[in-house]
């Protein structure tokens, strides 16, 4: 997993939701308040963009995700037994590269997280899920070609 969530309380008791983000080029994990990552985030260390590859988010991480960022949010619904789900993940990866400045991409492995499925109503895999402010915006079901998949990206990033 490379995403983690926890909650800091400052001495004004205001709430502020942080990450821990696994770097994908150095593997060093980065604290990062939720609000942050639309602005493009880098690894503290390495100083890479934390957001070329895809998020591994939980039930709950998504959930903060969703309310904070203003960016466009493609979740992949998944699982590892999934053969059209890891013929996918390469499409997927080299997607998150493409946009990384458009929309955050984002996993959600429902064998480990069967909550986060049902709470979106998850009936099939590999189902992708777009979201823009917190709203879902529209789904597709099955493994999609490169081209198709750009055509749902620029769907969500229009809408």
């Amino acid at each position: 997993m490379n995403y983690q969530k926890y909650t800091r309380y400052s001495t004004f008791q205001m709430e502020i939701s942080l990450m821990l983000i696994k770097c994908p080029h150095c593997d060093k994990w980065n604290r990062l308040n939720s609000e942050k990552l639309d602005d493009s985030p880098i690894c503290g260390s390495c100083k890479k963009d934390l957001l070329t590859k895809p998020i591994n988010l939980d039930g709950d991480s998504v959930n903060s995700l969703l309310k904070s960022s203003k960016k466009p949010i493609l979740i992949d619904f998944w699982a590892p037994w999934c053969g059209p789900c890891r013929m996918f993940a390469p499409t997927f990866e080299s997607s998150s590269v493409i946009y990384v400045n458009d929309v955050i991409h984002a996993k959600i492995d429902t064998e480990e997280n069967y909550a986060a499925g049902q709470q979106f109503n998850i009936r099939s895999i590999p189902t992708l899920v777009g979201f823009k402010n917190g709203v879902e915006i529209n789904r597709v079901s099955g493994a999609l070609p490169p081209k198709e998949l750009e055509q749902f990206i620029h769907q969500l990033i229009s809408q």
